[in-house]
């Protein structure tokens, strides 16, 4: 990440400061890679008054991968290649907006075997993320305000990454997901390893929450920090676990069932306090609540007699003339994904709702009064990625 900083000098605001400057100028400082997404560029703009922020403005669009025009010269199957990767940290709950949206258009009914194991998979994949920005919390005891990694929590994301490569095959961009259901069933056996790894995480999690959300220092340095009242973010469109940290209570999950959620017990997970340190604690708890989510998934799939796990479909797939709106609880938060089409085996239009961007542009009202000091606690605690905001 890219920060531009706009220094004013004590110069009059339309005149030259001494030695002939303008009274204002933008200097871009890099500030290091403080963020999971660092790799993506991302800039802001910041006012900055001894030391405090008075006006930010944060600028997307540096790593635009143009993914809504791509998607309109591809079949619905290529689509899902490309779907998965505007936010890397949640890949598969990425696929699945797009197969809902296309199995609505067509009025598929999936097997109920891939719609259990859709859902046990997605919430793998919410942990899977929640983990990478727990992973990386400041570090209260650097002057600096830099990031610690912590191998520990790097370590458990690497079982859950190894039971979900082995059912999809991919590490990173899973491509699990088809129209009508699954690629493949489960491997044999794989329920128990999965059943192995979620019980090592539960077991370890104390150990997670003591490195970060558990940890006096850490608490104390974010308690306060960069508070982002609800009405503003809800006025920002914010979602996911930024929102229920401002008190925002609303998960798709329990109020808009999609999967198998309506069988489910989805407890809410909500804050009032609106700052870094709820942000962080609503992101831990969802992750503890995904797990137990995943014990109750892995449960029903282990009773389900076998079966087919995708719907027959013609070679050369079309969807009927028309529109549909599918809408998911990403790890990030709301993703909307609006398929339009013309009748043709590629979509005439696919407008995705990422849940990073709308996190992002809240910064432009939640870091003013910030000092500094507490940039990095509030940038981390959006919980965004770069290429999800830009897609």
């Amino acid at each position: 990440m890219v920060v531009g900083v706009g220094l004013t000098s004590p110069a009059a605001p339309d005149g030259p400061a001494a030695g002939g400057h303008p009274s204002r100028a933008d200097l871009v400082l890099p500030i290091g890679q403080h963020h999971p997404s660092a790799h993506g560029a991302f800039r802001l703009r910041l006012r900055v008054e001894d030391d405090v922020v008075v006006a930010a403005e944060p600028v997307a669009g540096y790593m635009h991968r143009g993914a809504e025009k791509l998607f309109e010269v591809r079949d619905y199957r290529q689509v899902i290649v490309l779907a998965n990767r505007h936010d890397w940290l949640s890949a598969f709950a990425n696929e699945l907006g797009v197969v809902l949206a296309v199995e609505r258009m067509l009025g598929i009914e999936v097997p109920e075997r891939a719609v259990w194991a859709r859902t046990l998979l997605a919430e793998l994949n919410r942990v899977l993320a929640s983990l990478m920005f727990l992973a990386s919390p400041p570090d209260p005891a650097r002057p600096d305000g830099a990031t610690a990694t912590y191998p520990d929590v790097l370590a458990l994301r690497e079982t859950l990454q190894a039971v979900l490569e082995e059912a999809s095959g991919g590490r990173v961009h899973f491509m699990f997901n088809r129209v009508g259901g699954l690629k493949e069933d489960l491997p044999e056996g794989w329920t128990a390893r999965a059943r192995a790894a979620v019980a090592h995480v539960r077991s370890q999690w104390p150990a997670v929450e003591a490195a970060s959300v558990a940890d006096e220092r850490f608490r104390s340095a974010l308690r306060g920090v960069g508070v982002l009242p609800r009405a503003t973010a809800l006025a920002y469109g914010v979602s996911g676990p930024v929102a229920r940290a401002s008190g925002i209570g609303a998960d798709l999950r329990r109020d808009a069932p999609y999967l198998a959620y309506a069988e489910l017990d989805v407890p809410l997970v909500t804050r009032g306090e609106g700052d870094c340190l709820a942000r962080f604690e609503v992101l831990a708890e969802q992750a503890r609540v995904a797990l137990d989510l995943a014990d109750a998934c892995l449960d029903r799939v282990e009773a389900l007699p076998a079966g087919p796990v995708d719907v027959r479909l013609p070679k050369v797939l079309t969807v009927p003339e028309g529109s549909a709106y599918a809408v998911t609880e990403n790890p990030l938060g709301l993703n909307g994904y609006y398929l339009v089409s013309r009748g043709e085996k590629v979509p005439w239009r696919l407008k995705l709702r990422s849940a990073s961007f709308g996190n992002v542009q809240s910064l432009e009202a939640l870091l003013p009064g910030c000092r500094l000091e507490h940039l990095v606690p509030v940038l981390c605690s959006v919980f965004f990625v770069t290429g999800d905001m830009d897609r």
